[in-house]
């Protein structure tokens, strides 16, 4: 006997509906198993909360305190201080050392950003074929990331002064008369900080373009190569377009952390920020007034302190202002 399709009774996995007379839809059946059933409503709150405690107590809490004190007198060892009102930003807009300060720090972004947009990007292009040996010049360039700032700053500071090995060189081949004043002067010493956080930002920001890299399309080299373009306009019209926000990430980033810098001046120039303080940047005018346990002033360090954050947050807009007017 020959068994057929129709003879078999099927059984439905969806039961038919109807309303209103019409035709009805297929509907999987609702599962009353497994162990969202037996799961409280406050189970997730409970999951996250963890997380949202972490965050509350050292993100959320200090930004909110440091808004209070910035109204306030307060010193680092004597409590709350008293309500001053706007007298903290008022001195801050007639203090020279808070605006050497902040001139200090926008030169320092001005400069270092767009090195570190800029240099990574060829870095990660020279590595980014697959040759044998790539992976030691790889490893070569990212190790410096690796290394702590104050140990790479600790062997700059020998390599950088009077009698270091740089100055010992550029005297024996007659370059110069005098060792060169690279962590006493303080243009020199700007310049060399500057030189010390790109340096050891190069081989970070080379491995997120190298991820971008690995998106761009190979067919668009390909179209640009049949079409007479050699390596440098291949480089200017298909590469940069094609990690082009990947560009505007790192610019935002590196400038957000260039704002921030402090070891760097600390450990090159010395507890005071260079002679006379004079290559101090926001942080660290902010660590001299407001945690000096004698003459610190609190209320006034934290008035700085929202000051950069202003300061930092109309950088990120102005870079993501930019970067979206370019890619329209």
């Amino acid at each position: 006997m020959t068994i057929t399709t129709s003879s078999v009774k099927q059984v439905p996995w969806a039961a038919r509906t109807r309303s209103g007379g019409g035709t009805g839809r297929l509907r999987r059946p609702r599962s009353t198993a497994g162990a969202g059933m037996y799961r409280p409503w406050w189970m997730p709150v409970l999951w996250i909360a963890p997380t949202v405690i972490v965050i509350a107590a050292f993100g959320v809490f200090p930004f909110l305190n440091t808004i209070v004190l910035s109204f306030t007198n307060a010193t680092p060892l004597g409590g709350g201080g008293e309500w001053v009102g706007l007298a903290n930003y008022e001195r801050m807009l007639t203090d020279d050392n808070f605006w050497r300060a902040t001139r200090n720090s926008i030169v320092y972004a001005l400069i270092a950003v767009p090195l570190l947009v800029v240099l990574p990007l060829m870095m990660a292009q020279l590595v980014y074929k697959h040759l044998p040996g790539i992976g030691l010049f790889r490893t070569a360039f990212y190790a410096p990331v690796v290394a702590s700032m104050v140990a790479v700053a600790l062997v700059w500071q020998n390599l950088l002064n009077e009698r270091g090995p740089i100055n010992t060189a550029l005297r024996s081949v007659g370059l110069v008369d005098s060792p060169v004043p690279f962590l006493s002067d303080p243009v020199l010493l700007l310049a060399s900080a500057i030189a010390l956080t790109v340096w050891k930002g190069l081989g970070w920001y080379m491995i997120f373009y190298l991820a971008a890299l690995a998106n761009v399309p190979s067919d668009l080299y390909e179209a640009a190569e049949l079409d007479g373009a050699g390596a440098v306009r291949q480089f200017i019209h298909v590469t940069v377009p094609g990690v082009r926000l990947t560009m505007l990430l790192i610019a935002i980033m590196s400038g957000i952390g260039s704002l921030r810098v402090f070891t760097e001046i600390y450990v090159l120039g010395g507890a005071t920020g260079g002679p006379g303080g004079q290559v101090q940047t926001l942080p660290f005018y902010i660590r001299d007034t407001a945690l000096d346990p004698i003459a610190g002033n609190a209320g006034y360090g934290a008035a700085v302190s929202v000051a950069l954050f202003l300061l930092t947050v109309g950088l990120a807009v102005l870079s993501h202002k930019f970067g979206s007017r370019e890619e329209s």
